[in-house]
């Protein structure tokens, strides 16, 4: 009993993919950090939280409903795996949503049309759009620009046109993450109906438009940066390094060849979990401060490092992963060691 009590709470663990889970918080920090110098606990807080209580929301709401493609290329994810039960996964989103909502209110009573929002598209994200093309992966992309706009609503009633700059590198740079997430999910989408973008146009094709949403997302994230009053240069050099590890998440992809395995696929992607971190951290620098910054990022990022070490390849593949062809068809098995 109290073993199978310690993995159903594992399974919650692994549906909240705790390598993902400080992220858009720290996109809701930064829309609080462009807005304003000053900077509450409370306020911060909040920025930081409400963001990752529907993140997580999205999650349980999201595998609820593809526990039936999961089911054909996941198995071993807690709903197919009957770990948890596709109505508690629900009830776990929707009482986490109610919790961001709560929260959200009592800060800033307008953000709770973000809210609705951000928990309307999620759902319409996993539900339909995730199917539909480029189209879901900028629907996905524009959820985390909302996260950045309810942050700096946490410390105004309406967001100033300085942070709106930035909505668009969020928005692109999501975009792209997404994409190159499904690279990896081809064989098992095509299976399952669900035209991806990489199902309908090829794994080079993918891998093209994300690194063109991706430099959009660093250009944009640089002309803004250079339009802030001050702490520009601490910001730019956080840039810096973001960029770099984003070239090399799309520079693995791009020596694979024109159809890279799912392996390749989720090492990139694993790269840009960490990157996209430092990329939010470049707007909290000129605000917070260098030290400020490094005192809390460094532990989660170690969070998400250790996390993505031992949980995520489990979380992906059953046991191997398919190498592709240029077509997209599962052609052989490669490791996932």
């Amino acid at each position: 009993m109290r073993g199978r009590l310690g993995e159903r709470l594992v399974a919650h663990v692994r549906t909240w993919r705790p390598y993902t889970l400080w992220y858009v918080g720290l996109v809701g920090m930064a829309g609080h950090a462009v807005t304003t110098d000053r900077h509450p606990f409370t306020e911060l807080a909040a920025a930081w939280t409400v963001p990752t209580l529907i993140w997580v929301a999205a999650h349980y709401l999201g595998d609820y409903f593809d526990a039936e493609l999961d089911a054909l290329s996941k198995p071993q994810r807690p709903i197919p795996a009957g770990l948890i039960r596709p109505r508690t996964a629900v009830w776990c989103g929707a009482l986490l949503a109610t919790a961001a909502a709560a929260v959200a209110a009592a800060v800033n009573y307008r953000t709770l049309v973000l809210i609705v929002v951000g928990i309307g598209g999620a759902m319409a994200y996993n539900a339909l759009l995730k199917a539909k093309g480029l189209l879901g992966n900028l629907v996905r992309g524009s959820l985390t620009g909302a996260a950045l706009v309810f942050g700096a609503m946490t410390a105004s009633d309406w967001p100033p046109a300085e942070v709106l700059v930035f909505v668009p590198v969020f928005w692109a740079h999501d975009a792209a993450s997404n994409l190159v997430g499904t690279l990896r999910d081809i064989s098992g989408d095509r299976a399952g109906g669900y035209s991806t973008f990489a199902v309908r146009h090829g794994l080079r094709t993918a891998v093209h438009t994300a690194a063109a949403l991706y430099a959009l997302a660093v250009s944009v994230a640089t002309a803004g940066l250079l339009t802030l009053p001050e702490g520009r240069v601490g910001g730019l050099v956080t840039l810096v390094i973001a960029a770099g590890l984003g070239g090399g998440a799309f520079g693995m992809l791009f020596a694979s060849g024109p159809a890279p395995t799912a392996v390749v696929a989720l090492r990139a992607h694993e790269v840009l979990v960490v990157e996209r971190m430092l990329l939010a951290a470049a707007l909290l620098v000129p605000s917070l401060e260098a030290p400020v910054v490094i005192a809390f990022l460094a532990p989660m990022l170690a969070v998400t490092l250790g996390t993505q070490q031992a949980m995520r390849a489990r979380h992906e593949f059953p046991q191997a992963a398919p190498a592709y062809s240029g077509d997209g068809t599962a052609t052989a098995p490669a490791t996932s060691s």
